[in-house]
């Protein structure tokens, strides 16, 4: 009888450190997702605050632009 505990307490602590194991290393695996989901979030961001400034400036181009064919078609 104490043979099976001490097979079955084994066996437990095998599993456990198993699954720790495993845990661990799924947290990391996860951790390195988020991480590389958090810069790409952040490079978005980036480019979302400049695309209205880069729009404004190519309306003042176009505007230029405009302006420069209306004086050269005058001459």
């Amino acid at each position: 009888m104490s043979e099976e505990i001490l097979t079955a307490l084994i066996t437990g602590g095998v599993t456990l450190a198993g699954v720790i194991l495993s845990n661990s290393r799924s947290q990391a695996v996860t951790d390195t997702k988020l991480e590389e989901l958090t810069r790409e979030v952040r490079e978005h961001n980036h480019f979302a605050r400049r695309v209205p400034l880069l729009e404004q400036q190519m309306e003042a181009v176009a505007a230029d632009i405009r302006e420069l064919q209306g004086l050269h078609e005058r001459t």
